[in-house]
């Protein structure tokens, strides 16, 4: 899952509180001693631990080819005390995906994979329909750079208690279409990973996860990691155990580890792909995977990706670039991040579904400690400087009233009243503009107060053209990235207006499951809108864009948008077919 559209999600209704035991303060500063780093870190564990709930975290600290600290906080298991350690294992989610594509770089160093020829070469049994036969091929490596244009995943079969190999989707894609020429925007794909997992399977000869485990695991020493494809660790909620369900796409997400095995990762990383006496990758594919690859691309607003790496989201003034992967899962979350100029690491793992925010922040405060610890450096961000608020113009007034998408769905913008207030996941917000032409974020507390909310500090919001799109800029704190679209009403067609009304999903489905489907049209923009029974006070809002009597793509730029809505007929019965899930409308 993108992390970033967690973090806002979680966001929207986070108040940052103040902690009643003061930080740390750092009496002195000796190179190469982390004992202030360690007492901070402490601090702030524990800080985050209470404030969000969180049942169970793990972090390790690594400074070239040492672990200089590592420690458990919480328990692994609530209900039978059994406490956290480096050594408990967790989901770790997203940070697979840099053991897939590190797996993927092996089998090119050998000749086996071309990661710049097309995908369908190396695995011939993947194909899929364009809208955009002038484009260039999904290849290796824009799908480890998560610019192929695939969907962001296939949901049929995706979470579920007892999943199918994960290579079996390859054949379900023939029906289906790119959402996106490759090499046009960024749009985070499981899909894509779990296709990149198919080829090491079909090009090495062996499942990938025994590929895994022999080319990966046994050498680098990580005796509790496996790629799984069954949870076997245990996940919380409010400290209230939940279930965990499988991911079918095993090579995206599911990988069980412990934060003293991917130290390991970590260190081979450091040392140019060697491990004691066996060379995992060349030093050229360890530097190649955290080289931005797409810093030129038009769409891309800083944020940049490696090749299995993303290269922007964790900020470390004075460190060079920031390689980083979360692992982001409904039900725990967790953080990988390096320095790779000053050979620093972080490895954060948790089993609570409410530490998105947390895991980040940790990572990001190890790593700044750590570089001040070793190298003296320490550049506070500068500070945000807020100019005064002043009253929209009309032009902007006339721009922002109207629907948008954006990283948390469809927003409903009204300016009818001389302000610009939007409606987006069953929350109210106000955009509020400055005298620097930026925009903040207000809340507004029951729909009608707005006022400064902590978590949305650091947000600053612009509007950009680029190739005939209004696109919202979003940059938080030091990073950019693409916040959302204006969409324009389009001319529905009657095919779909009949199918106005709400529906049920008829696939079987084990994890999170909407109870809540409408599909409506609303001021000239095909809505479809969910809910959840878990989060029941989020509405979710996806924009359509008919693109044909009876197909439709999700609107908007980037990850989730432009899958397609499809019109079918099963029999006597009208129905709607969206990423291989089946949708009946409801009688009443």
């Amino acid at each position: 899952m993108s992390r970033r559209i967690l973090l806002i999600a979680a966001s929207v209704t986070l108040l940052l509180g103040a902690c009643a035991t003061p930080a740390p303060v750092a009496e002195g500063n000796i190179r190469g001693d982390y004992r202030f780093t360690e007492k901070y870190l402490r601090w702030l564990i524990d800080r985050e631990m209470t404030r969000d709930e969180i049942t169970g975290l793990s972090i390790a600290l690594i400074d070239d080819q040492q672990v200089v600290w590592q420690q458990g906080f919480g328990y692994a298991d609530l209900e039978n005390k059994l406490p956290a350690t480096p050594d408990t294992v967790y989901r770790a989610g997203s940070i697979a995906k840099v053991f897939t594509a590190a797996a993927a770089m092996q089998l090119a160093e050998q000749g086996k994979i071309d990661i710049d020829q097309p995908l369908s070469a190396a695995l011939p049994a993947f194909s899929i329909k364009t809208r955009f036969p002038e484009a260039g091929p999904v290849t290796p490596r824009n799908v480890m750079t998560h610019h192929s244009g695939l969907p962001s995943n296939f949901f049929d079969g995706l979470f579920v208690r007892n999943p199918g190999r994960f290579e079996l989707v390859v054949d379900k894609l023939r029906d289906e279409h790119l959402s996106f020429p490759p090499n046009y925007v960024f749009s985070y794909s499981n899909l894509g990973m779990a296709l990149l997992g198919a080829t090491v399977q079909k090009v090495s000869g062996e499942p990938f996860d025994d590929y895994m485990e022999r080319h990966f695991f046994q050498p680098l020493g990580m005796t509790q990691s496996s790629f799984a494809p069954r949870p076997i660790a245990k996940a919380y909620d409010q400290h209230k155990e939940i279930e965990v369900f499988s991911l079918r796409d095993m090579p995206a997400a599911n990988l069980l580890s412990s934060a003293s095995d991917l130290s390991q990762f970590v260190k081979m990383q450091f040392a140019d792909g060697k491990y004691g006496q066996h060379q995992i990758l060349s030093p050229a594919t360890v530097r190649e995977m955290v080289r931005i690859q797409n810093k030129d691309f038009p769409l891309t607003f800083q944020q940049y990706v490696g090749l299995g790496w993303m290269m922007s989201g964790v900020e470390v003034p004075g460190g060079g670039p920031v390689a980083s992967h979360g692992g982001s899962l409904p039900d725990s979350h967790s953080m990988m991040a390096i320095l790779p100029e000053h050979k620093l690491g972080v490895v954060i793992l948790s089993n609570s579904m409410t530490s998105a925010v947390a895991v980040t922040r940790i990572a990001s405060e190890a790593l700044k400690l750590m570089l001040e610890s070793k190298t003296g450096i320490r550049q506070a961000p500068e500070p945000v400087v807020r100019s005064p608020e002043r009253k929209p113009t009309p032009e902007e007034l006339r721009f922002f009233n109207g629907h948008f998408d954006t990283l948390v769905g469809l927003a409903k913008v009204s300016t009818a009243d001389g302000k610009i207030d939007a409606n987006a996941v069953g929350h109210h917000f106000q955009l509020v503009p400055h005298e620097d032409g930026l925009f903040t974020l207000k809340y507004k507390v029951f729909g009608m107060f707005p006022v400064n909310v902590g978590a949305f500090e650091d947000i600053r919001l612009s509007s950009v053209k680029v190739g005939g799109k209004q696109i919202i800029v979003g940059r938080i704190g030091g990073e950019s990235l693409m916040f959302g679209q204006k969409l324009d009403p389009t001319s529905i067609p009657e095919t779909f207006l009949q199918r106005i009304g709400r529906y049920e999903i008829l696939n079987k489905i084990d994890g999170p499951t909407p109870n809540h489907i409408v599909l409506r049209e609303d001021d000239g923009i095909l809505v479809g809108e969910m809910r959840f029974p878990e989060k029941p006070e989020l509405l979710l809002r996806i924009g359509f864009q008919p693109i044909s009597d009876n197909e439709a793509v999700t609107a908007g730029l980037g990850s989730g948008r432009g899958d397609t809505l499809r019109l079918y007929h099963d029999g006597d019965e009208e129905r709607l077919g969206f990423s291989g899930l089946q949708l009946r409308k409801k009688l009443n």
